[in-house]
């Protein structure tokens, strides 16, 4: 079954849809492939290609889209605000094999919001109007759209739901807080129901699911046809296969220290570039083991040492004198860490 036919069918229905969150240089080639041996997503969503007048798709994001190591369907996800270059680089990808085409509304980023780009957009929704009616004419599979509830306020998603059901998207992704709320605070999940409620077509909610138990709380309270988990699965690469035991009434694995452990081991080897210093890798990792450590403990002790580092030797020293056990592990973020 090819990757449209598969995404096709999650759409029309059966047990809720899974999807690993588009994380910038976090939800690489590598990690797909890494967290397909964990079970994985349903459907991965790409890095943002930067759209913009002279922009030509990034190659590695091509490659990840090409190469893709998961077996299961790949959204592109675009951010830009240019139509002539988001309709010109949504026809070229769908010549690679994805599933369907994403805009991005959501990116809290200053350095892409401040272009009126991802979040940014939600300042405007004439102008997200006009993207999406160039997209849905350019688009000839699946149209979907990831986005905030608002820039600065939520107030403005009631002008928004009338847009995205207008242009008959195939999937609506929602995370449940504003630009400007980044990931602070709680997630409004009552706006992601209003969604569910509005929306003809299926919606995702997004936005701290932290544990199976969650997973089945949020799909209850919103009602939405499946959940997007990022960083949560980034600090927890058994999440996915947990909420799946769990909505099927399942024991849930709990991983303990030492196979958290086996996780980072595994995530260094997976990332590890030819020719890269060290120093240059072992800084790579960090940005990883940033939503890890949120859930090791909860003194900050962690993160503190591995902030500190600079050798593998070093890094491994840490990771071992903090995972280096048998006691199980949620994985969860500790109160102090929110």
């Amino acid at each position: 079954m090819d990757c449209r036919t598969q995404f096709d069918a999650m759409l029309r229905g059966g047990a809720p849809m899974l999807a690993l969150a588009p994380m910038q240089d976090i939800t690489t080639l590598p990690f797909w492939k890494l967290m397909a041996v964990y079970g994985g997503a349903d459907v991965y969503f790409t890095e943002y290609f930067r759209v913009h007048r002279d922009s030509r798709p990034e190659k590695w994001i091509l490659d990840a889209i090409n190469r893709n190591p998961t077996g299961r369907p790949v959204v592109a996800q675009l951010v830009g605000n240019n139509i002539p270059a988001l309709v010109r680089t949504a026809r070229e990808l769908q010549r690679h094999p994805i599933a369907a085409v994403d805009l991005n509304l959501g990116c809290p980023m200053p350095v892409v919001y401040r272009k009126s780009a991802g979040g940014g957009l939600l300042r405007e929704p004439a102008r997200v109007d006009a993207i999406l009616g160039a997209l849905r004419d350019a688009v000839q599979t699946k149209l979907t759209v990831k986005t905030r509830i608002g820039f600065d306020d939520p107030a403005v998603f009631d002008e928004l739901l009338p847009i995205f059901a207008k242009h008959s998207l195939d999937l609506l992704v929602v995370h449940g807080r504003t630009v400007a709320e980044r990931y602070g605070g709680e997630v409004h999940y009552d706006f992601i129901a209003r969604a569910v409620a509005a929306m003809p077509c299926p919606v995702l909610a997004n936005g701290d699911i932290n544990s199976a138990r969650k997973a089945g709380d949020v799909l209850k309270l919103t009602g939405a046809r499946g959940l997007m988990l990022g960083r949560g699965a980034v600090r927890n690469p058994w999440l996915f296969q947990q909420i799946r035991q769990h909505l099927r009434g399942k024991p849930v694995f709990q991983p303990r220290g030492r196979d958290v452990l086996a996780y980072v081991y595994a995530l260094y080897e997976a990332i590890v570039l030819p020719g890269v210093r060290e120093a240059t890798q072992v800084h790579a990792m960090k940005k990883y083991l940033g939503f890890l450590g949120v859930g090791v403990e909860p003194s900050g002790r962690f993160l503190n040492d591995i902030c500190r580092v600079a050798t593998k030797a070093d890094f491994f020293r840490v990771c071992e004198t903090f995972l280096g056990h048998d006691e199980p592990m949620a994985l969860e973020p500790f109160a102090s860490a929110r």
